[in-house]
């Protein structure tokens, strides 16, 4: 018998991605204080892939709490440049920051997913995307600032490939859906195998 599953975001992408490949599932946000836990661990020195990881692990933990027979999927995207973790932009300087560190350079984005069930971690993963930027100019990064902005607030780097973002690269090594925040095809994989979904 298929399980309830519980998406641990609220990420709208990451919801849409489940929905378009027919998956059933709720939605509740979990309530972590990702700025903090994420400094504690920086703090630490932990590297990128462990503060995704921590993090995805950190939401689903808390709702599985509350949701013990449910599958809770909890998800994180970092950005990793140079060994730096790089948070959503607080504003529009310091997303022209972060867009000029990273123009005419090579990043990764770590896409972690944890799954619980009964209280425990389950499964997880974290996909891996490697993108080159391209050596933009000053005034298209005005203007795609201006255009742009009420869009790139809310990710990592400033930027969306499926937007214009996209425009802002020379090359992107690696699956999509980690681009967009989440291994989907793993996960799939994962829920199929279970018996949660009809393979």
């Amino acid at each position: 018998m298929s399980q309830h599953i519980i998406l641990a975001s609220g990420s709208e992408i990451r919801a849409t991605l489940l929905r378009n490949a027919g998956i059933a599932f709720d939605v509740e946000v979990a309530k972590v204080d990702e700025e903090m836990l994420r400094m504690a661990l920086e703090a630490e020195q932990a590297p990128p892939r462990d503060i995704a990881d921590a993090l995805a692990e950190a939401k689903a933990a808390k709702v599985a709490r509350k949701n013990p027979d449910a599958l809770v999927i909890g998800c994180d995207q970092v950005l990793d440049f140079e060994g730096q973790v790089f948070s959503k932009p607080k504003n529009v300087e310091d997303a022209r920051d972060q867009l000029k560190a990273l123009r005419g350079k090579r990043h990764t984005l770590l896409s972690a997913v944890v799954i619980f069930h009964e209280g425990e971690p389950v499964w997880r993963h974290i996909g891996m995307v490697r993108l080159q930027m391209r050596d933009f100019s000053d005034a298209y990064l005005e203007e795609y600032l201006e255009r742009n902005w009420e869009s790139i607030r809310w990710s990592v780097g400033g930027y969306k490939l499926e937007e214009e973002g996209v425009r802002l690269f020379h090359r992107v090594d690696g699956d999509y859906f980690n681009v967009l925040g989440m291994p989907l095809i793993e996960v799939l994989n994962y829920l199929m195998v279970r018996g949660d979904l009809m393979s």
